[in-house]
């Protein structure tokens, strides 16, 4: 089983650089293809999708529930994968996902 460990200084302090380092073990870091983006929802529910999947994802929340869902319809084996919900924390004029409130994402498996 692949595991990750991340390792990092636990406190930066403005202005300071943040070196965060992932360790690997049971796998490889060269031999699956990484996460991928599929899309995101923002605070306001406009939702953002990566075109590669745009044709077949859906997102969408539930406020009262506190929940947010992703749909993938059509699935073949090629979406054989771990999924993940992330909150996008970037800030900033250029961040692409600027207030997204959650996106996922996916590992492939090696083929």
């Amino acid at each position: 089983q692949v595991q990750l460990k991340e390792s990092g200084p636990g406190l930066v302090k403005p202005s300071q650089t943040l070196s965060l380092t992932c360790t690997v073990t049971g796998g490889s870091i060269t031999s699956r293809k990484g996460l991928e983006y599929i899309g995101g929802i923002a605070y306001s529910g406009s939702t953002y999708y990566s075109p590669s999947f745009k044709s077949r994802t859906s997102i969408s929340r539930d406020t009262s529930k506190n929940q947010f869902s992703l749909q993938l319809s059509s699935v073949t084996t090629e979406d054989t994968a771990v999924y993940y919900c992330a909150r996008d924390t970037v800030r900033g004029s250029h961040a692409p996902f600027r207030g997204c409130l959650s996106v996922s994402w996916t590992e492939n498996q090696p083929s």
